[in-house]
């Protein structure tokens, strides 16, 4: 998510709902502490936000890969054999939880979909392993409209492979699950903004 910030802040801690997990209460003030900001933003829609979200300042660190990995693993389904999305959002969760699937005993093959084709070597958007007949987890690390994971989704298939569903670390418009399910997807997030402390943007 792109953005342009007139001002910002870390974020103040609000009155937030319980999560049920410790170790998701843990990523929650890792992303507070490290990912939330709070000004005057400009979000990649144009519409202005008082909070803006770099979700990869979480997924990037030692003392979170294992948590935010962990948290996805438990939104994908068990019969997915690969995971991945949009380059440069879903890189990060896409390879730490392909990795950690890995020292699990769970095999899951990473993927990134190029914002182009590659017009040499051997070309196409999927740059990774994802071989046709994959059932493909297509993750991000946060959206507002989903946008991004439905141009991956659109990727993979077009890869012959199958998008079984989008998840997102942290949904902050509220929006993505309607249009997941007009294409025929399925959409699970581990946090939602209002898990964060602030209302959906509405996915304007």
């Amino acid at each position: 998510m792109t953005h342009r910030a007139t001002s910002g802040a870390p974020a103040r801690r609000h009155h937030l709902p319980a999560l049920g997990s410790p170790a998701l209460e843990s990523l929650r003030a890792h992303l507070l502490e490290h990912s939330v900001r709070q000004g005057d933003f400009v979000l990649k829609s144009g519409r202005r936000s008082s909070w803006f979200i770099d979700a990869k300042q979480t997924a990037c660190r030692p003392e979170a890969m294992l948590l935010v990995a962990e948290a996805v693993l438990d939104l994908v389904p068990p019969d997915a054999t690969a995971i991945g999305g949009l380059t440069m959002g879903a890189d990060p969760v896409a390879f730490v939880t392909a990795a950690i699937a890995a020292v699990r005993g769970r095999q899951l093959k990473a993927f990134s979909v190029r914002k182009e084709e590659k017009g040499h070597g051997g070309g196409g958007r999927i740059a990774g392993a994802l071989d046709p007949g994959d059932r493909a987890v297509i993750t991000e690390d946060a959206v507002t409209r989903g946008t991004s994971l439905l141009e991956a989704a659109r990727a993979v298939r077009d890869a012959g492979a199958d998008p079984v569903l989008l998840v997102a670390l942290v949904d902050r418009g509220g929006s993505v699950s309607a249009m997941a399910a007009s294409e025929g997807l399925a959409f699970r997030a581990v946090l939602s903004a209002p898990d964060l402390g602030f209302p959906f943007d509405g996915g304007g």
